[in-house]
C-alpha cells in the first residue's frame, strides 16, 4: 500500500510549469481545499486590462447616454391614446331619382367642385319649363291690371272734366236763378221766367252730384286695380320662386364634392334609386388634425403653439412635426353621451384625460392617413 501510494504523493507534488495557465492550477487546488491560491476580481481586471478599458467606457457612456435622454425626454410628454381625426360626413342628395352616373370609386381623391354622382334630372327639367310658364302667365296679368290701371286714370280724368263741365253750368244757372228773381221781386219779370230758372238750377245741381259721383266711383276703381296689380306681382314674384326653386333642383341632381378629400365607404351604384337625404358615400376631407387625450397630470406646463414631434404607428420610420393648437375646457368623459355622475354611489378618482388637438405642419403626400389611425406624440413643453 505505501509503495504504491508513494508515486501518487510524487505526481501531486510534481511542481508546476511555468508555461501552464494560472487558471489550469485552481482545479486541484479547490479540490484540495486551498482557497488562498484564486485570483481577486481587481487580479483577474489587472490581467484583461483593454476588455477593463472597454467595459468602463461601454458603462461610462451608457450612463451618459441615460442622462442625456432623461435630461431632454423629461421636457416632453406623451402619450399613446391619439389617433388622427377629421370631421368626415356623409354625402346625400338633396333630391330623389334614379342615378345615372357615378364617376368616382372607393377611396378617391378628388377636388372641390367635382362630380360625385348624378340623379336623372328630365323630370326637375320639365318642373323648370313649367314653372317658366307660370312666369309668364305672372308677368301677363301683371301687365294687363298696369293697363286697365292707364285705362282708368283717363277715366278719372274724363271724369273731373265733366265735373268741371257741370261745375260751370251750375254757376251759370244759380246766376241766372239770381237775376230772374231779382227782376221778380222789382216787378221788371215773370214768375214764369223765374220758375224756369229755378228748374234749370236744380238740373245743373243734380248734374253736377252725378259728375261728382262718376269721379269718385272712377278713382275707386282705380284703387281696385290698384290691389289687383300687388297681387298680381305677389303672384309673380312666387312663380319666379318656384322657377328659382325649380333650377335649384335641378342644379341638385349633380352631386358636387363641397372640398377636397376622399371618398370612402361608396354606396351608390347607377341605376339604383335614391331619395332625398340618402347617404351615397362617406367624405373625409384633406384637412385632419391629431387628437391626443393627454392626462390630466400632463397639462400642467402644456399650452397651444408648443412643438409637437410625432410618428403614425402605420409608418414608424416617418417623423412628422406639429404644434400644440387648443387644450378641450374638460374632460372627455364630460363630454359623451352619458357623462360620469361622480356625486352618485361609491367615488373611486381616475385620472381623466383630456383631449388635446394637434396640427400637422406638413402631412407627407405620399402617405396615406385618415381618421382612427393611431398616433404617438411628444410635446415639447418646457
Amino acid at each position: 500500500m505505501d509503495a504504491q501510494t508513494k508515486p501518487r504523493g510524487a505526481l501531486a507534488e510534481k511542481p508546476q510549469s511555468p508555461e501552464q495557465r494560472p487558471g489550469q492550477s485552481e482545479a486541484p487546488a479547490e479540490q484540495h481545499g486551498d482557497s488562498s491560491s484564486k485570483p481577486s476580481f481587481r487580479d483577474r481586471l489587472r490581467q484583461h486590462p483593454v476588455l477593463t478599458a472597454v467595459v468602463v467606457c461601454v458603462l461610462i457612456a451608457a450612463a451618459a447616454g441615460a442622462l442625456a435622454y432623461w435630461l431632454d425626454v423629461r421636457h416632453y410628454e406623451s402619450t399613446d391614446d391619439a389617433f388622427i381625426a377629421a370631421r368626415s360626413f356623409s354625402v346625400a342628395p338633396k333630391v330623389g331619382g334614379y342615378v345615372t352616373d357615378v364617376p368616382v370609386t372607393d377611396n378617391q381623391h378628388v377636388s372641390a367642385g367635382d362630380l360625385l354622382a348624378r340623379i336623372d334630372e328630365r323630370d326637375y327639367r320639365i318642373a323648370v319649363d313649367q314653372a317658366k310658364a307660370q312666369v309668364a302667365v305672372g308677368e301677363a296679368n301683371v301687365h294687363n291690371v298696369e293697363a286697365q290701371i292707364e285705362s282708368q286714370k283717363e277715366q278719372i280724368a274724363q271724369a273731373k272734366a265733366q265735373v268741371e263741365q257741370a261745375q260751370a253750368q251750375l254757376d251759370f244757372a244759380q246766376q241766372e236763378e239770381a237775376r230772374a228773381r231779382d227782376l221778380v221781386e222789382k216787378g221788371a219779370g215773370t214768375v214764369q221766367r223765374e220758375q224756369q230758372t229755378r228748374s234749370d238750377l236744380q238740373a245743373q245741381q243734380a248734374n253736377m252730384a252725378r259728375a261728382q259721383a262718376a269721379l269718385t266711383a272712377a278713382e275707386l276703381g282705380i284703387k281696385t286695380l290698384q290691389a289687383q296689380l300687388e297681387s298680381a306681382k305677389g303672384s309673380l314674384q312666387q312663380a319666379k320662386a318656384q322657377l328659382d326653386q325649380a333650377n335649384l333642383n335641378l342644379q341638385y341632381t349633380a352631386v358636387i364634392a363641397a372640398e377636397s378629400g376622399h371618398v370612402v365607404k361608396l354606396s351608390a351604384a347607377k341605376g339604383t334609386f335614391v331619395t332625398a337625404g340618402q347617404s351615397l358615400m362617406m367624405f373625409v376631407p384633406d384637412k385632419v388634425w391629431v387628437v391626443a387625450n393627454y392626462k390630466e397630470t400632463q397639462l400642467a406646463d402644456m399650452r397651444p403653439g408648443q412643438p409637437v414631434e410625432l410618428r403614425i404607428d402605420a409608418y414608424p420610420s416617418r417623423k412628422l412635426t406639429g404644434h400644440v393648437t387648443s387644450v378641450q375646457p374638460g374632460s372627455g368623459t364630460a363630454f359623451s353621451l352619458l357623462p360620469a355622475e361622480n356625486a352618485t354611489g361609491n367615488y373611486v378618482k381616475v385620472v381623466q384625460r383630456v383631449p388635446v388637438r394637434i396640427d400637422v405642419d406638413d402631412w407627407p403626400a405620399d402617405l396615406p392617413v385618415g381618421p382612427g389611425m393611431s398616433v404617438v406624440p411628444w410635446a415639447k413643453v418646457r
